[in-house]
């Protein structure tokens, strides 16, 4: 069973941190602003790849943009990629 943990420093830089039987094998990077969140990397440990980590991260970081009505600035690949790819489903979160 994994659990997503956002785990912040004092200057509000840290990770979405993925844990699976207390091992971390995931994270995406962010940086938190009172109205943005920037996303600068997403990466699942080799071990862990092909289980749907990189998605359940994305999945978690929107849900919680939503829930505190801020904005999300792509600098990351992979979340970038997924935003373009879905238009749609990200349009009200996405900072261009």
């Amino acid at each position: 069973m994994e659990t997503i943990k956002l785990e912040l420093d004092e200057k509000k830089h840290g990770a979405f941190n993925l844990y699976v039987d207390d091992k971390k094998l995931g994270e995406m990077t962010v940086s938190l602003k009172p109205d943005l969140l920037t996303v600068y990397h997403t990466g699942v440990e080799p071990e862990a790849e092909g289980k749907g980590y990189a998605k359940k991260l994305l999945e978690e970081m929107v849900a919680y943009v939503r829930a505190n009505n801020l904005k999300v600035l792509t600098l990351c690949p992979y979340v970038h990629a997924q935003f373009k790819r879905h238009p749609d489903e990200y349009e009200d979160i996405w900072k261009k």
